[in-house]
């Protein structure tokens, strides 16, 4: 049909319209392997980088825009910014600076796609393809999935640009594009698009597609992207729904960093254009088909140009921004006793097992605090005369809840493909979440009813006793103290001296038991039975300790077979790597 004028009776939309939308798939659908493929290669070396590169708001900023840039997930960098966040690593200020710098690291995108990279696309595909499907090494399926990906994201965008190709003398939807030059219907198209598609790199991908038929000018094409910048909010406000309060506030920072910018940008776009002009080299290939080259790579540079000094000129107001999203998403108000929701199991790290285990560490560590402020209680109900044992009804409660939810997260987990590694760190967080919740167990059914016996009987342990049992209780919360920072730092020599901790402990039971035995010959009537709950609280404390130095071997065991994960040459097969 080229060469010819295209009438609205003549032209055939049904080719096209269907092409169009399955190079839209693939894109989409070659994006989305694309980010599993590199979150799996470097997943858990760009949680160090985020670690260690946001002591500020400006080295937040180059780590945001790196990690986001190599795992080409800006959501998943948010999301491991607000587990920082959550675990006290960083404040929200300095979180500003890594979520502008996501920003910045998602341009990557439109800087490939903008060369004319899609005559690869097969040759990627079949390489890619035949590689992940006859290789069993992980590693290797890893990196050749990255490259099947990339494959499917040029062919997809040589699929696009095929059906918008006719376009090109279709006079209605000439004139049609001519209105997008408009920034605000561009602005607005490009918004409710990326709205609608979840993905702020389709657009610019078919934005740089419609510019190299020559079918948008470099205005329109600015414009679409400014609205996929505003439109990519919805992504993340929706990301946020029903998490945490930091959650909603990265995500409303992101929102107010967004609009903020294309705000700036809005009456600048001539002043954008020239400035892209200037940067974008010609192709020396003249006419036609020099703009066909020039105007994506313009596109794709006036993107990086706004995101860069968006955050360049923003940056400055982060104090102003946090204090202004503070008021807007105040803190959450303490929920009533026995109420507890999961704070850091977050369904957008499931499909990189690295880092949501690391979020379940953070979740076990809340039981394992829940735990030890029921030995708290526990030591304070055989002191005093009071109903604590309340407390632990309620405490328990929680961490019936928090169990199941580390179980169903897990069990998630699981049905990823997973390294040695990984399935160790499941077992062993699987073997924990079991135990603190058995030692909640324990302590409400063994110090929460006992001591309602004992209120009821209108009799207490005997001072000496209660003395040396409640000290038992706080040695053993000592060791439990212990055992959690042994497991969230895997230390090997932490988990040793909990487990040496049963020789001292045996030799203090077997004082109170001895204490308990004097003084039930002299014992009778209702002291007798007090005697014998003394007894029960005794052994309650005995089979804490059990439980806290089998914690300790789990951490062992996991630590023990990460330093011996196989090598390359015994690496274990597909079939051998489930939990």
């Amino acid at each position: 049909m080229r060469g010819e004028i295209l009438h609205m009776d003549s032209f055939n939309w049904i080719t096209p319209l269907i092409t169009l939308l399955a190079g839209l798939s693939l894109f989409l659908f070659g994006l989305l392997l694309l980010t599993d493929g590199l979150k799996r290669m470097a997943g858990s070396a760009m949680k160090k980088v985020l670690e260690r590169m946001t002591s500020n708001r400006f080295k937040g900023v180059l780590a945001g825009a790196f990690v986001t840039s190599v795992i080409q997930s800006s959501s998943v960098t948010t999301v491991l910014v607000v587990g920082f966040i959550s675990a006290g690593l960083l404040d929200l200020t300095q979180a500003v600076g890594v979520i502008m710098g996501a920003n910045i690291g998602t341009t990557i995108t439109a800087q490939i796609i903008s060369f004319k990279v899609t005559k690869a696309a097969l040759a990627f595909i079949a390489a890619g393809g035949l590689g992940y499907v006859f290789l069993d090494k992980e590693q290797y399926r890893t990196g050749f999935l990255v490259l099947l990906a990339l494959g499917l994201v040029f062919y997809g965008m040589t699929l696009m640009s095929d059906a918008t190709a006719p376009l090109r003398d279709y006079p209605p939807f000439l004139e049609a594009m001519k209105s997008v030059s408009s920034p605000i219907t561009g602005i607005l198209l490009g918004a409710a698009f990326t709205a609608l598609v979840q993905s702020s790199s389709a657009t610019t991908a078919i934005v740089i597609v419609l510019a190299s038929q020559g079918l948008l000018s470099l205005e329109g094409g600015i414009a679409l992207a400014l609205g996929a910048n505003v439109g990519t909010c919805v992504t993340a406000w929706l990301a946020a729904t029903g998490k945490s309060v930091d959650a909603k506030r990265a995500a409303l920072v992101h929102v107010i960093f967004n609009v903020a910018g294309v705000l700036i940008w809005v009456g600048l776009i001539d002043q954008l254009v020239m400035i892209v002009d200037w940067m974008t080299s010609d192709s020396g290939v003249g006419g036609i088909r020099e703009a066909s080259v020039r105007v994506p790579r313009e596109i794709a540079n006036a993107h990086t140009v706004f995101n860069v000094v968006n955050t360049l000129v923003l940056i400055g107001f982060a104090g102003p921004m946090v204090k202004v999203v503070r008021k807007i998403i105040p803190d959450r108000k303490e929920t009533e006793p026995g109420f507890v929701r999961p704070k850091y199991l977050d369904d957008t790290l499931i499909d990189t097992p690295v880092l949501a285990l690391d979020r379940v560490g953070l979740e076990l560590a809340r039981m394992g605090e829940r735990v030890h402020e029921m030995i708290q209680l526990a030591a304070g109900v055989v002191e005093a005369r009071d109903e604590k044992h309340e407390g632990l009804r309620s405490l328990d409660n929680e961490l019936d809840t928090l169990y199941l939810a580390i179980n169903e997260y897990l069990g998630r987990i699981s049905a990823r493909r997973l390294s040695t590694s990984d399935v160790q760190r499941v077992r062993c967080y699987v073997g924990a979440a079991t135990l603190l919740e058995n030692m909640g167990d324990e302590l409400e059914t063994r110090f929460g009813q006992e001591s309602e016996d004992r209120l009821r009987l209108r009799s207490d342990f005997s001072q000496e006793t209660a003395k040396r049992l409640s000290a038992l209780l706080r040695q053993v919360g000592g060791h439990l103290e212990m055992v959690l920072d042994a497991l969230e730092h895997a230390d090997r020599k932490k988990a040793k001296k909990v487990r040496r901790t049963k020789p001292h402990l045996k030799v203090e039971i077997e004082s109170i038991r001895t204490h308990l035995l004097d003084q039930l010959g002299a014992s009778s009537g209702e002291r007798a039975r007090t005697l014998g709950l003394e007894s029960d609280a005794v052994e309650a404390a005995k089979r804490l300790n059990d439980q806290i130095r089998l914690l300790a071997k789990l951490v062992l065991d996991t630590t023990r077979a990460e330093d011996a994960e196989p090598t390359s040459q015994d690496e274990p097969k597909r079939s051998e790597r489930s939990v």
